[in-house]
């Protein structure tokens, strides 16, 4: 007996467990879907989609990739670009839709329904040319993580700027280290040579008021005073309050110092946050999490817009399936299960509501405060050259940081590289 599915998408998780229901065989194929790891995705995944494994009949293998986003994206496009039939679905970052868009499905016809239940500025970011080529689900947005304990102990106030950061840190490992511990830091972070360090470096400059590398009208703007001094005194953390390998770490080599209780202060995502309250955290509620300081008072805070999405290949031989998980992934179900374990942020609205989100992860309702400074990076106006923007900008804050050059002669080079870059026009 048909039911008439056969050639078109599910339209929904309930559409999916309604065929279930009826005792239809449905599809029974194997997928494969690729994303970054960090954290315990990679051992939260199989659970995630088990649910609509066992609705569907269907099998999804997760292919995990490097941590780092620039190495995740370099090996995307390449498989893109030689249409790789191997993979019929694609985590995404939030920048990556304008470069990878001609190379996934329209889901725009089906998401009509779900669409409108996430953040608009997010389901506007994933729409190319009219056409929504990736789901939310999850959004991102880092903050500061303080250990509430130190604090008290060394009298020191959740710092409001980065001066006062660098202060309290310095203050609280002074006093940790007399205390026998050597290995102890006031604050770590994302400095290795990659995307990491341009969210955290545009965190700075924005903070500061120097802009956002390159504007929404398209005008380059990070040749200025105020992004100097922001990438000065980040240079000044390192071998001081950070250590000198902090140049070398990415997410998960930050949140291991920190979760073994050997930092004060962190830079990270909300995936941290979890994690750092397991049973197996030594810093297991004794932290909590504020907006990023500021460079003086009247400036705004700024958190690097992150977040990622869900996409499917063109080249893709199962997209029925791929198309009906990744609707499953961009759904209520799923993303209230990601929260929960992963304490990951939402991007359907109404989840900031949830009982049982705010009960198992508290913080994920106070991560407001956090979203409305998110600042997005310049892939919109830099269109498919986003990438090389990233990455001559990230090449030229390391080089400072690394102490090859001036923060203000190397953000004159980064400008002229930038103008080169841009050429005519984006």
């Amino acid at each position: 007996m048909s039911f008439g599915f056969k050639g078109r998408a599910l339209r929904s998780a309930a559409a999916i467990a309604l065929i279930s229901a009826l005792g239809t065989p449905v599809l029974a194929e194997e997928i494969t879907y690729v994303s970054g790891v960090v954290g315990k995705a990679a051992d939260n995944f199989a659970a995630l989609v088990k649910p609509w494994e066992d609705m569907t009949g269907n099998k999804v293998t997760m292919v995990p990739m490097p941590a780092s986003t620039s190495d995740q994206f370099g090996q995307y496009r390449l498989w893109l670009a030689a249409g790789n039939t191997d993979i019929d679905l694609y985590q995404t970052d939030v920048i990556w839709a304008p470069q990878l868009a001609d190379s996934f499905v329209d889901l725009t016809e089906v998401s009509k329904d779900l669409a409108p239940t996430h953040f608009p500025s997010i389901i506007q970011s994933q729409t190319v040319n009219g056409k929504l080529v990736a789901l939310p689900i999850f959004t991102d947005a880092p903050a500061l993580y303080y250990r509430k304990d130190l604090l008290e102990k060394y009298n020191v106030a959740v710092p409001k700027t980065w001066d006062e950061l660098t202060v309290a840190a310095q203050t609280i490992q002074d006093g940790e280290r007399k205390d026998g511990k050597g290995d102890f830091w006031g604050f770590v972070w994302q400095g290795n040579a990659y995307e990491g360090l341009t969210c955290n470096a545009l965190e700075w400059v924005k903070s500061f008021g120097g802009g956002q590398i390159v504007e929404q009208d398209g005008t380059i703007s990070i040749n200025n005073e105020k992004a100097a001094k922001a990438l000065e005194t980040a240079k000044g953390w390192v071998g001081t309050i950070s250590p000198s390998g902090v140049l070398a770490y990415q997410e998960e080599e930050a949140r291991g110092v920190w979760q073994t209780g050997n930092a004060a202060f962190m830079r990270n995502w909300p995936y941290a946050y979890g994690l750092g309250n397991g049973d197996d955290s030594a810093v297991k509620g004794l932290f909590s999490v504020s907006t990023l300081p500021v460079g003086a008072e009247g400036d705004s805070s700024a958190a690097t817009l992150g977040g990622w999405n869900v996409a499917v290949s063109k080249f893709s031989k199962h997209q029925e399936a791929a198309i009906s998980l990744a609707m499953y992934l961009a759904g209520p179900e799923a993303q209230k299960q990601r929260a929960i374990n992963e304490s990951s942020l939402p991007t359907i609205v109404a989840l900031y509501d949830d009982a049982d989100i705010a009960a198992a992860q508290p913080i994920i309702p106070q991560w407001k405060d956090v979203f409305l400074n998110a600042v997005p990076r310049p892939s919109a106006p830099t269109l498919g050259k986003y990438n090389e923007v990233s990455s001559k900008f990230w090449t030229a804050v390391h080089e400072t940081l690394s102490g090859n050059g001036s923060a203000a002669d190397n953000l004159a080079g980064l400008e002229a590289d930038l103008t080169d870059i841009k050429g005519d026009a984006w």
